[in-house]
């Protein structure tokens, strides 16, 4: 069985000890094995380790890890919850995210990044810190911050495009929860509640992957059509009164 020295874990794992550190300080990771002074890390905190990265680059908070990782341990262990774990974690995009310096997001913009900017984008997760000195990010998704830069290249102030970003990320969790409780609304309806009872179960989380699909065409269709709803508006509001 291999094992690793918490330098070798953060190498196999692609992060930095730092991090590592900071997933222990907050309950993600276990205390590794002690001889001595040296702590051992096996191939399960490297899975744990591996998956946390993953979780984060999808926009995850510490706070909803952690209680994924709390539902886990009350119930099956992390290899019976595979099914739970890959929709949890699978992409809903075929974006990859990126590594940008704090210097190339600024480059990207246009315009520095200052440290409260800064600050929101990585609340937002549009950035995911990824460095000893916090001078690397992932981007999660470089569509979303072409976007914003986009935005500001077109003039708008770098604190109202995150503002945009923060509304508009409120309304889609809003979307996002009407979906989960139709899907857990049917789950009731069917008569099997003993899905909901306890951890999320493998079953549940297929329910969710067939989900996708369907979320992501109607929240595509109804945005288009509210756009040109709006636009239509904004047009005739701009167009010259017409003699009687």
């Amino acid at each position: 069985m291999t094992e690793y020295r918490v330098a070798d874990l953060a190498r196999a794992a692609q992060t930095s000890v730092r991090n590592v550190r900071v997933y222990q300080d907050r309950g993600l990771l276990p205390p590794p094995r002690r001889e001595g002074r040296i702590g051992l890390y096996s191939e399960a905190h490297l899975a744990r380790l591996r998956l946390i990265n993953r979780l984060l680059a999808r926009g995850y908070t510490f706070a909803t890890i952690g209680e994924l990782f709390d539902a886990w341990s009350k119930g099956k262990d992390l290899a019976d919850t595979l099914g739970l774990r890959e929709a949890l974690t699978a992409p809903w995009t075929q974006e990859e995210s990126v590594r940008l310096t704090r210097a190339e997001v600024g480059r990207r913009f246009g315009t520095p990044f200052p440290p409260s900017a800064l600050e929101r984008a990585i609340k937002l997760g549009m950035l995911v810190p990824d460095g000893r000195d916090g001078a690397a990010f992932l981007v999660p998704s470089p569509s979303l911050l072409d976007a914003g830069c986009e935005l500001v290249a077109a003039g708008v102030p770098l604190d109202v495009v995150l503002d945009l970003a923060a509304a508009v990320q409120d309304d889609m969790s809003r979307v996002a929860k009407r979906f989960s409780s139709l899907l857990l609304n049917h789950i009731a309806e069917t008569g099997d509640e003993n899905q909901l009872a306890g951890p999320l179960s493998g079953e549940v989380a297929q329910h969710v992957v067939r989900l996708r699909p369907y979320a992501q065409r109607t929240v595509d269709a109804l945005l288009l059509m509210a756009m040109q709803r709006e636009t239509d508006r904004l047009l005739a509001g701009l167009a010259p009164p017409t003699d009687s």
